[in-house]
């Protein structure tokens, strides 16, 4: 393979694998069976009896819960904090129509902290909950609160906000949420007391009301970043749900389940409905008006006269860090979707994790862990070299050959391959480790985009964000120069064009990797770098003893 179509092959490999990548993390995991949709009653319809499954078709709070929500009035903002979250809870409905996360910065405003939530004339993103039954309140029920403000204080661990509705029926019903200190869980429950003649049955659903639009700081080179709903269930795993599908009613996911979870992700951040312990729950997706509605509905228990039942509901809302969310939930640490190579990614992510842990610094940690595969690529890139190494010794002879033969390539060709049988030279040599290394670089790629570990991480200098592009574009640069001392190490191109080819190459990837991410281009620096100094020493090695022998 000659250079110039080894370096085609490189650039059609790495868009492949890229765009394929792609693809199928927006598709969804194993499929299951289309289910016919119930038939819709209209919102007048009364609430059905608890049965086995929930018939969310039937119910009215659901069916009008996509409806705009600038249009519907508002409560009183009752202002939360702790030492990580700032959240406001509306006393219509107990709705969190604004949730900020303070260990984590807004991407074009860095003196703010990031907005999760929302709701304004350009976002809408908030978190509903509700009881469904006649004469229940639901999201659009007004509740009473005896406090505008909380503030976790230093000798507290959690902080509660009770939300107090009575109804005329002799029915009451006790909100709470709880919000504990350095974490983004957020615990949800009604309580409710029954102090009517009859007992009654009745469902808790817990849902977002969110718009599909772009995300502020996304890039046309953050290809595969995913923002949509989610649902895990033990049997059928995790498996995204495209708006487009919901608003096209194409949507597959498990409606009915015993166990898992639904979730809301968006690039580093994800709010995740986690029902407590195993039992009866139901997923559903609507779009209504310009909104999409996602959640889950679980049954609570009977209510009979003079007694009292809890409906318990926790919500994370806040940073997809692997090491904690993996322990909130079977399979929530998958909402940091590495795709088809997760099996190198995830690796890839833990050792880095864990060089991070002992120097706390991810660039420095990226150049530790770029040298370990060096390492580890050591055996398969040294015979490459050498084969590289043997190439350009023989240059000369190529070039002879190319001015005997002329323009009868296929004369030519079975010179060099002579040639290369007398040498011993395998002329494929030099593609092994770049096509070996090629799946590292992509799931590198993909550790570096989805980890919001790395997110606003500082490495040195004017790199303080290494999920981001160099601002100055430094190390791109830098890479370019490497590359272009990678070629001239290389066997020179017989053909004038391939040898033009081969000195535009690293100006046209140093443009291509002004845009990826600074922590990406560092990795390719440092990888570069290594090779030189692995490629200089062998083939200074392989010249002298051929120099050496031919002085013999």
């Amino acid at each position: 393979m000659d250079n110039q179509r080894l370096i085609f092959f490189i650039i059609f490999s790495f868009s492949i694998l890229l765009l394929w990548d792609s693809w199928q993390k927006e598709q969804h995991s194993p499929k299951t069976p289309e289910q016919k949709p119930s038939q819709s009653v209209s919102a007048e319809a009364s609430v059905p009896t608890p049965q086995p499954t929930v018939a969310i078709h039937s119910d009215p709070v659901v069916l009008e819960a996509g409806a705009s929500a600038e249009a519907q009035k508002s409560g009183t903002r009752i202002k939360v904090e702790t030492d990580v979250i700032q959240a406001e809870i509306d006393t219509l409905g107990g709705d969190i129509r604004s949730l900020s996360l303070l260990k984590h910065r807004e991407v074009e405003d860095k003196s703010k902290p990031f907005v999760l939530y929302e709701d304004n004339a350009q976002r809408t993103y908030i978190a509903q909950s509700g009881l469904i039954g006649e004469g229940l309140p639901n999201h659009k029920t007004l509740y009473t609160s005896q406090a505008s403000a909380y503030k976790i204080s230093d000798n507290e661990d959690h902080i509660q906000v009770k939300l107090n509705w009575n109804g005329s029926s002799g029915i009451a019903v006790e909100k709470t949420f709880t919000f504990y200190k350095g974490s983004y869980l957020v615990d949800i429950s009604h309580e409710i007391s029954n102090n009517s003649t009859n007992g009654f049955s009745s469902h808790a659903y817990y849902q977002w009301q969110r718009d599909n639009k772009a995300l502020p700081g996304n890039s046309a080179f953050m290809m595969g970043t995913y923002t949509g709903p989610a649902v895990y269930t033990g049997k059928d795993k995790f498996q995204k749900v495209d708006f487009s599908d919901i608003e096209k009613g194409k949507e597959k996911y498990p409606k009915q389940s015993n166990d898992g979870w639904m979730a809301m992700l968006q690039h580093y951040f994800f709010s995740a409905w986690l029902p407590v312990g195993d039992g009866q729950r139901e997923f559903y997706t609507r779009k209504i008006g310009e909104l999409f509605t996602t959640g889950v509905i679980i049954p609570v228990a009977t209510v009979e006269p003079g007694a009292k039942a809890v409906a318990k509901m926790k919500l994370y809302a806040g940073p997809q860090e692997q090491d904690h969310i993996s322990k909130l939930a079977p399979g929530l640490d998958l909402v940091v979707d590495y795709g088809m190579l997760t099996v190198i990614a995830a690796p890839l992510f833990w050792i880095v994790q864990m060089i991070y842990k002992l120097v706390q610094n991810w660039g420095v940690a990226i150049i530790l862990l770029t040298i370990l595969i060096k390492l580890a690529f050591y055996p398969l890139s040294a015979k490459s070299y050498r084969s590289m190494a043997a190439m350009r010794v023989v240059s000369p002879k190529l070039q002879k050959l190319k001015e005997q033969y002329g323009s009868d390539r296929q004369r030519l060709h079975q010179a060099m391959m002579e040639l290369y049988k007398t040498e011993k030279i395998n002329p494929l040599g030099g593609c092994l480790p770049v096509i070996v290394q090629m799946p590292v670089f992509i799931a590198l790629y993909w550790v570096l985009l989805y980890s919001v570990e790395m997110r606003q991480a500082p490495f040195a200098a004017w790199i303080q964000d290494l999920s981001a592009p160099d601002p100055y574009y430094v190390l791109p640069i830098i890479m370019g120069i490497t590359m272009i001392v990678q070629t001239k190490l290389n066997p020179t191109p017989p053909d004038p064009i391939q040898a033009k080819v081969m000195m535009m190459m690293p100006i046209v990837f140093s443009i291509f990797f002004f845009f990826f991410p600074a922590g990406l281009v560092l990795y390719w620096v440092v990888n570069n770098v290594i090779s030189i100094a692995q490629q200089w020493q062998i083939t200074r090695g392989i010249e002298q003893a051929r120099a050496a022998k031919g002085h013999g």
